[in-house]
């Protein structure tokens, strides 16, 4: 008895040995399931590990079972039966047959034959970390003393899981900082239009991570929007809307705390952005507020594929410190860009003030000089010479007015007909060799308002289009004018004009829209010169010439 005795003892310093090596964590459960087996010398070991919300078993290690048989069997215990009831009530269960457990439940079909059965708890302090599972032990059956040398190893167990888990810790903890300050330090270098994408690449390159999606407030109501994703099936996820009943990520919008869900198949309604295989089985998803000040802007779903070990809380910990600084560094990227396009605005104020108050008012006084020079001037050609040097000056004074008015700042209300006519041009000038050269004539933004507006830009846009795409030209002017009681809108380039054989339904749109408004629409086009006029009366001579057309039609209709 002594003997025995001593050999069990021997047999526990040399289990307790083999475990005690600091190892990763999984490394580790397999040491100790395996030591656990030689200890009572059993045929088939396992060390279940329990599920955070305690709900079955988040992973099982087993030792003696072959490959073959595993795969045979399908899926692994989850924690019912027998098993469940060591969760349920976290005490030694010593049994000679295990089918005489009222909560037993049987074997699969392909299941090895299993009888007697010792099944202990892991604490960890003093949380239930697992079970260890013991089956066919060959000397016949489990004895008391069986069962005091694995609670022994149970406890020295436990004190190897804790100091793995603080190893597996320390080790997230590098990894995640270093990912933390890699991306905050990246995304601080970026615009903040290829935050979003770079954020989803990054994530996904230094973390431990099998699927990332940046998640938006969906447009409408109760709704999700996937901005980016990467990783497994990201190409189906990017752009999807979501309702946000099937996420977990709907909740950190509105309460901006982290979450997990633990997935596996004891989760029956998994989430929407959990990694979902063929079976239903689910892996982890982990939620991650992206906060703005007290305002939730967006949400990172990082996701584990189905079989691997979900979050645990210094995980859930240590990510929401890394959202925490990329969210503060794509605010800090925002706010530099915000403060470079102030100071652009307000270097361009700075231009259009000195080109108003001293550029044009200088042009404009020479341009005076050169006029009461030519009117005293005796010879002809030197007056005529004078003349156009004056009006090549009124036409520069037009486009740097043209210029002033593109730099100053729009105050946010609805744009003006010159800022809409500018942008068209800037628009249409990305398929030419020289940008559109635009000038104004009049009170054109008081006097095109409305309907009158819509009108004119759709005038520009096909004019514009005639030049930019059929005409081949490399230099294209645009006027627009309110004058005498008309808006003039002209386009000219030194295209190679319209083929005799053409299509002209374009221009006979125009045409249309100016006899429509009772005004004109001409057009002349040689090779190296196309100019066109497109005109109609603003409004007030407009009701006049529609009163004009009725009493016309009128007289007509008498006798």
């Amino acid at each position: 008895m002594v003997t025995q005795t001593q050999q069990g003892l021997r047999a526990l310093l040399r289990a307790t040995r083999a475990v005690v090596e600091l190892e990763e964590l999984p490394v580790v459960l397999e040491r100790i399931a395996r030591a656990a087996v030689e200890l009572v010398d059993a045929e088939y070991g396992a060390l279940g590990v329990i599920a955070t919300d305690r709900d079955g078993l988040e992973s099982f290690i087993h030792v003696g079972m072959s490959t073959d048989d595993a795969a045979a069997i399908g899926h692994l215990p989850e924690g019912r039966g027998v098993l469940g009831a060591l969760i349920d009530d976290p005490h030694p269960i010593r049994l000679q047959h295990i089918a005489d457990h009222p909560r037993s439940v049987g074997f699969p079909a392909e299941h090895p034959h299993m009888d007697a059965f010792l099944g202990v708890p892991i604490r960890v302090r003093s949380e239930i970390y697992g079970n260890l599972y013991l089956t066919n032990p060959r000397r016949g059956g489990f004895t008391e003393e069986d069962e005091e040398l694995v609670t022994a190893l149970a406890a020295t167990a436990g004190f190897v899981i804790a100091n793995a888990r603080l190893f597996e810790e320390t080790r997230l903890r590098q990894q995640w900082a270093a990912a933390a300050a890699q991306i905050a330090s990246t995304l601080l270098e970026s615009s903040s239009e290829s935050a979003l994408p770079l954020l989803a690449d990054e994530l996904i390159g230094r973390t431990t991570a099998d699927r990332v999606c940046v998640v938006l407030r969906g447009d409408e109501p109760l709704t999700v929007r996937v901005a980016e994703a990467r990783g497994d099936g990201a190409d189906e996820l990017t752009g999807r809307v979501l309702p946000a009943m099937r996420t977990a990520a709907s909740v950190v919008f509105e309460h901006g705390e982290p979450r997990t869900r633990p997935g596996g198949r004891h989760d029956p309604d998994s989430d929407g952005f959990a990694i979902v295989e063929a079976d239903g089985n689910a892996g982890a998803v982990m939620f991650l507020p992206l906060r703005s000040g007290s305002t939730t802007w967006g949400v990172l779903a990082v996701a584990r594929r189905p079989g691997r070990a979900a979050f645990s809380s210094a995980e859930l910990v240590l990510a929401d410190d890394l959202a925490g600084r990329v969210a503060l560094s794509i605010e800090l990227a925002r706010a530099r860009e915000q403060r470079q396009r102030t100071l652009l605005v307000e270097d361009r104020s700075r231009i259009a003030r000195d080109l108003h108050d001293h550029v044009i008012q200088e042009l404009f006084a020479t341009g005076l000089e050169l006029q009461a020079v030519a009117e005293s001037v005796p010879d002809p050609r030197i007056s005529t010479r004078l003349q156009i040097a004056v009006a090549t000056l009124d036409e520069s004074i037009a486009h740097i007015r043209t210029i002033i008015f593109a730099m100053t700042p729009r105050d946010g209300r609805s744009q003006s007909i010159r800022h809409q006519v500018l942008d068209i041009a800037a628009a249409y000038s990305n398929g030419l060799p020289h940008p559109v050269a635009v000038s104004f004539a009049g009170p054109v933004d008081l006097m095109i308002t409305g309907p009158l507006a819509e009108d004119v830009t759709a005038v520009v846009r096909e004019l514009l289009t005639n030049a930019a795409k059929h005409s081949s030209a490399s230099s294209v002017q645009l006027g627009v004018a309110a004058e005498l009681g008309h808006v003039r809108v002209s386009v000219e380039d030194d295209g190679v004009g319209f083929p005799p054989d053409g299509r002209r339904s374009g221009l006979a749109n125009l045409s249309a829209r100016a006899e429509a408004l009772g005004g004109t629409f001409q057009t002349t086009s040689t090779p190296g010169h196309t100019a066109s006029m497109w005109s109609a009366p603003i409004e007030e001579e407009r009701d006049t010439w529609k009163g004009a057309q009725d009493d016309e039609s009128v007289s007509r209709r008498r006798p």
